[in-house]
């Protein structure tokens, strides 16, 4: 099995069609295929091989999706380095996934003994300004005779459920099977243009790669943020759209942005963080059409995506799509427990230490490390994270929730709940708030405290709040917890 094979057989009928748009540059499919073909055989010539490991930074690109499937079309696998990691970073992914080969934008990063391998490549009568270039690495090959049979595709480095474990891997197999699951609500077709915001470096395996399978078109809005997501939308009328709540937020507080750049929008995904119900209503409110919340997982897929189009369940992530099952371990007298999945491409092992699928899933099914609830619907809610859980005197408060009610109050833009040590209950409630009007504005926090009061359990609410003029994010766009 091969993922980038498998796209250039099914995109065969679309030759002609673009396949990926960049600003002013374009690529049809019939040239990314010979493109991807000719960069395949310049990496082969400088030694890649089957199950070597290949680092990749560089930016969200047309580049980076031409070198991502000639590295996949010989059967080696891609470890993605985000361009916001800093050099210690950078060298902890290397070491840790153990790879054979770097390839980097110079732009980007600098390295000894590294040489271009392609530069400025030309398509669609436009060359590119990136320059790549090539380091090998002396990998250490410690690794069971498993790993060669499970023809590795992709090794992302996040830790794993245990905090430990660093990479996880995807096979082939797994990514042709998880993309196909998630076609079977997201319907994409050859038809669709796609607007995308989001990093490829965290989002690319269930997303670009089943665009690519559909013979969709691929909109890069890479440029500078918000002017090339506004030049996305007028330019090229699509029809998904997929971004994080972040995205949405700022298209709904703009005034750059029209009601009309969405008329042929069929769906909007947001992901990559959880949607806040008020900023679903925001958007609904303003656009006319709910926003689509998805829940994915590295090492399981995307087995949720709420398309129900139903305002009693925002906030929800929807029903289970059917290739996957569901269950709520251990859960309390209100539902909430932990987040348990199993189904089709579920990943093949972690990488550094080494534990197979096998090792780390209970009769198929995987800890998510998520908190939540099934309704009488069967739409599942997200609650929390359980090493997020505070507990105040034996009781559980799950961020999220207390989130939810404190980004309802008018004066606040966002915030962060999170648990301070107490030597009597454990840990107390409190919260980080970002004022709508700027961390000097006037504000109330007893009024604030009523406000909560009248919306959560006593104690839920938040014991000490504290204005801050920003809340700091990952590099995939998710707030960063204690």
């Amino acid at each position: 099995m091969n993922i980038a094979q498998t796209i250039k057989d099914e995109a065969r009928d679309y030759r002609h069609r673009i396949a990926i748009a960049e600003g002013e540059r374009e690529i049809a499919y019939g040239e990314l295929f010979s493109l991807v073909d000719r960069v395949a055989a310049e990496l082969k010539a400088n030694g890649i091989r089957p199950t070597h490991r290949v680092a990749l930074l560089c930016g969200d690109s047309i580049e980076y999706i031409v070198v991502s499937l000639a590295v996949l079309s010989l059967q080696a696998a891609i470890v993605p380095v985000p361009v916001s990691l800093s050099m210690d970073e950078i060298e902890a992914v290397l070491d840790q996934i153990d790879v054979h080969f770097f390839i980097f934008d110079e732009a980007i990063h600098s390295r000894k003994d590294s040489h271009r391998v392609f530069a400025r490549m030309a398509f669609g009568g436009r060359a590119s300004e990136k320059v790549l270039s090539l380091y090998e690495r002396t990998a250490r090959e410690e690794l069971p005779a498993v790993y060669y049979a499970m023809e590795p595709a992709f090794i992302r480095f996040s830790s794993g459920t245990t905090g430990s474990s660093k990479g996880v891997l995807l096979s082939h197999e797994a990514i042709l099977q998880r993309t196909e699951a998630a076609d079977k609500v997201l319907h994409m077709s050859a038809d669709d243009v796609v607007i995308w915001v989001l990093s490829m470096s965290f989002h690319f395996v269930v997303t670009i790669l089943l665009f690519l399978r559909r013979g969709a078109k691929i909109v890069l809005c890479s440029g500078a943020f918000p002017r090339s997501l506004l030049d996305g939308l007028e330019r090229h009328r699509g029809t998904f759209l997929y971004a994080s709540p972040f995205h949405y937020q700022f298209m709904v507080q703009s005034s750059l942005f029209s009601p009309d750049f969405f008329t042929d929008i069929r769906f909007a995904v947001s992901t990559a963080m959880k949607l806040p119900e008020d900023r679903s209503r925001e958007f609904f409110e303003r656009f006319g059409f709910e926003l689509v919340e998805a829940y994915g997982i590295i090492e399981v897929g995307l087995p949720f995506i709420n398309q129900s189009g139903n305002e009693a369940k925002r906030g929800s992530v929807g029903h289970i799509l059917p290739d996957y099952e569901v269950k709520i371990a251990h859960p309390d007298k209100e539902g909430v427990g932990e987040v348990h999945l199993r189904g089709k491409g579920m990943f093949d092992a972690y990488f550094s230490p080494w534990r197979s699928r096998r090792e780390v899933l209970a009769d198929g099914w995987f800890n998510t490390g998520d908190m939540g609830r099934l309704d009488g619907d069967g739409f599942l809610f997200i609650v929390g994270r359980e090493k997020n859980v505070i507990n105040f005197a034996g009781m559980k408060v799950f961020p999220y929730e207390v989130e939810a009610v404190l980004n309802q109050h008018p004066s606040i833009e966002e915030s962060l709940v999170y648990g301070l040590p107490h030597p009597q209950y454990g840990q107390l409630p409190a919260a980080d708030i970002v004022l709508r009007d700027g961390p000097e504005a006037s504000f109330d926090r007893n009024e604030l405290r009523r406000f909560c009061y009248e919306r959560l359990a006593q104690y839920k609410v938040p014991k000490e709040f504290r204005c801050v003029p920003r809340l700091e994010r990952t590099a995939s766009d998710k707030l960063k917890r204690w």
